[in-house]
């Protein structure tokens, strides 16, 4: 049998179990088929009006029962969704998992028509800060609870799995969903848990969040046609298109894999992290901590720039970060970079937010598994200043033995994953 040890002398971390659940569909078999059918899970709003935004499309996963229950309630029923594949697709019992939870969600806050509804039995005449209290005071209902704690949605699904120790939430903008997966590797090796389950879940594609992210100019505006309009690494890129989604992976030890004859998805061969304090939501224009990123990464894989035969790019579609990760890219790999298959899940199910990374990762683990690399559609006007292999427009056969797939977030939240389909 092969060392269960990587070559820092650390626990190897395995995936044994994924799920995934995206404006393509719910599961991974739905996602899967349509993603390399280069199919847009992207279409018009229609849970909120939209007359006077200037965007007015989303990936909105408008099929879930809790879709219109507000952030919080469909951010855990994607998570649940998720979760309950990845853990049955492991072999574990699904109201025992016994390891630890990260969850990587969105920040927490009431919609609107909730806030409302909290001064409907208040009295006008108290102050302000007094009226808003005594609202409060009575709503003293688990829902209203439910909606507006951030550790709310994590609680519920330790209760659901069975999971061990506090739940972990987090929110690091748009790596979140890859730090969470960092977090239950780092568990596992420092030998505090066998198995962790790392989920990333975003309901929040609300009435707020795309204005928002339309006043600081970030949305895409091409409205007319709705799956055309998310066009990572384009020369006529003009934002991203703002998504929902979960996914959950369940790591578990090679050791602890191997002795129960689990079958063994992949591999979480390393991960990096660097911070990036240049501004509230652009990138370093030198991308430095990108670099710095991807190059942790590697390193904690124990792998050199040569042994990369694909990245999932963040690739959000917007002008400025998409310049930026071909800078960082072609810093680290150098003219080989060019010849590099890289393509953008985004081009198809849009940003996903915070949990784009735990997406990505699954889609990442499926290329090497499947032999199929997804395509980066809308790749009809290439932009001449970034000189990729995006994989246009049509899914590529190929053999993909390890993956770099990268999470550049707002407020300067940068994570990699380096993921391969064999533990040696």
């Amino acid at each position: 049998m092969a060392t269960t040890t990587d070559h820092l002398g650390r626990p190897i971390v395995v995936v044994t179990g994924v799920g995934v659940v995206t404006s393509l569909g719910r599961g991974v078999s739905e996602n899967w088929a349509a993603l390399t059918a280069g199919k847009s899970g992207i279409h018009p709003i229609t849970r909120f009006p939209t007359d006077h935004l200037n965007t007015t499309i989303a990936g909105t996963v408008d099929f879930l029962s809790s879709s219109n229950k507000g952030a919080s309630a469909l951010t855990y029923e994607l998570a649940e969704l998720a979760a309950d594949e990845a853990i049955v697709g492991a072999g574990f019992d699904t109201g025992d998992f016994t390891g630890p939870l990260f969850l990587a969600s969105p920040p927490v806050e009431m919609d609107w028509h909730d806030r409302l509804a909290l001064y409907e039995t208040a009295d006008l005449e108290l102050p302000v800060y007094e009226r808003l209290l005594a609202a409060a005071r009575e709503q003293l209902r688990l829902e209203t609870f439910e909606a507006s704690q951030f550790g709310a949605i994590a609680d519920r699904l330790a209760d659901r799995f069975g999971t061990r120790g506090l739940p972990v939430t987090l929110s690091t903008a748009c790596a979140s969903g890859a730090t969470a997966i960092q977090l239950g590797v780092e568990a596992i090796r420092r030998g505090e848990a066998d198995r962790a389950l790392s989920i990333g879940a975003d309901g929040s594609a609300t009435a707020e969040a795309l204005i928002r992210f339309s006043l600081l100019s970030a949305l895409s505006t091409q409205n007319e046609r709705p799956e055309k309009a998310s066009k990572p690494f384009s020369k006529d890129r003009d934002g991203f298109v703002l998504a929902e989604g979960g996914a959950a992976l369940v790591l578990e030890s090679l050791e602890s894999a191997q002795a129960r004859g689990a079958t063994i998805l992949g591999v979480l061969k390393g991960c990096g992290e660097k911070a990036d304090d240049f501004h509230r939501t652009r990138s370093k224009p030198d991308g430095s901590p990108a670099i710095a990123a991807v190059k942790a990464a590697l390193a904690d894989a124990g792998l050199d720039d040569g042994e990369i035969d694909y990245v999932n790019a963040h690739g959000t579609s917007t002008p400025e970060n998409d310049k930026m990760e071909h800078l960082s890219l072609s810093t680290v790999f150098g003219e080989r970079m060019k010849q590099i298959p890289i393509s953008s899940n985004k081009s198809m199910i849009g940003h996903t937010l915070s949990a784009a990374g735990a997406i990505e990762a699954v889609f990442s683990l499926l290329t090497m598994s499947e032999g199929v690399i997804p395509p980066t559609i809308n790749y009809d006007n290439p932009d001449p200043a970034i000189e990729l292999d995006v994989v246009p427009n049509v899914g590529r056969q190929a053999k993909v033995s390890s993956v770099l797939s990268n999470s550049f977030g707002f407020g300067g939240q940068n994570a990699c994953l380096v993921m391969t389909r064999e533990p040696v």
